[in-house]
């Protein structure tokens, strides 16, 4: 199995395009996925300097309905005509972030992916696309959920309320003895996946990578330091889990977390490429 972070906030060479967001190409022995598509076209651009033929995708995934995640999707669909878009229908409901001054921030997918519904296919709770390819949803949580979550929004009618996350989705690849957790933002909790993660695989995983939204992307400032190690001790407890953290995660948030976890957990950027 190969991983190739194509776009995330920082790129590890020069040459490559960075932004708020994350893109990942995974290839195993059968199948050659996208992972969310960040939020403009920079993911392709940088797949073109990296190699990655995205016409070649047999199935691309959108973690949940955010801009940061979503935006690229119609590149990506002018350039494949053939891989299913797997995601939660509530992906395609409207998101917005509440910012200073009492505005409300469109940060939903754009339009252009809601009307290609002849590619989208709105998965359940748990979805297994195909043997060693499983993407699940959780219901709502509340352990060690990211302090962020609190000025996410999601319309219902005429009214805006707190979104409770179901439109997100995590990727479960099994391929020989390896084991990898993909999560986008981890809104509900990077606890709460790994754990409902284990359950389904019948053990620990190998690999996570993964933001941890353990940082505020309006603030920029991270969540409280007590918060953190709490997360960090609960991921010490997977003696065999290596953590790859990313995006939303924050600077701060991850040296706390390297205290604890020490050189099984490191950043992911733009360009980095992992063989498992």
């Amino acid at each position: 199995m190969q991983l190739t972070a194509l776009l995330e906030n920082k790129a590890c060479r020069e040459g490559l395009k960075a932004a708020h967001g994350l893109s990942l190409y995974i290839q195993t022995e059968h199948h050659k996925i996208l992972f969310d598509a960040g939020p403009n076209a920079a993911f392709a651009e940088n797949a073109d300097a990296l190699g990655v033929d995205l016409s070649a995708v047999d199935i691309c995934v959108l973690s949940h309905g955010h801009y940061d995640h979503a935006g690229g999707m119609p590149v990506f669909l002018r350039r494949n005509d053939q891989a299913k878009v797997y995601l939660r229908e509530s992906a395609l409901d409207e998101y917005r972030s509440e910012e200073a001054g009492g505005n409300y921030a469109y940060i939903g997918v754009p339009r252009e992916l809601r009307a290609a519904q002849d590619r989208l296919f709105f998965t359940g709770e748990r979805t297994d696309i195909d043997e060693g390819v499983t993407l699940f949803s959780l219901p709502a949580t509340h352990d060690l959920l990211p302090p962020s979550n609190a000025v996410l929004l999601r319309r219902t009618g005429e009214e805006l309320e707190h979104d409770d996350f179901r439109h997100e989705q995590n990727l479960i690849l099994t391929e020989g003895k390896q084991r990898v957790l993909l999560a986008g933002c981890a809104h509900s909790g990077i606890v709460n996946i790994l754990r409902t993660a284990e359950e389904i695989v019948g053990g620990e995983l190998d690999y996570v990578f993964s933001g941890f939204h353990l940082m505020s992307p309006s603030t920029g400032h991270s969540a409280d330091p007590e918060l953190v190690k709490s997360v960090g001790r609960e991921l010490a407890k997977r003696r065999n889990t290596r953590y790859i953290t990313c995006h939303c995660t924050g600077e701060d948030a991850f040296k706390v977390l390297s205290d604890i976890l020490g050189s099984r957990i490191s950043a992911l950027h733009g360009g980095s490429v992992y063989f498992l």
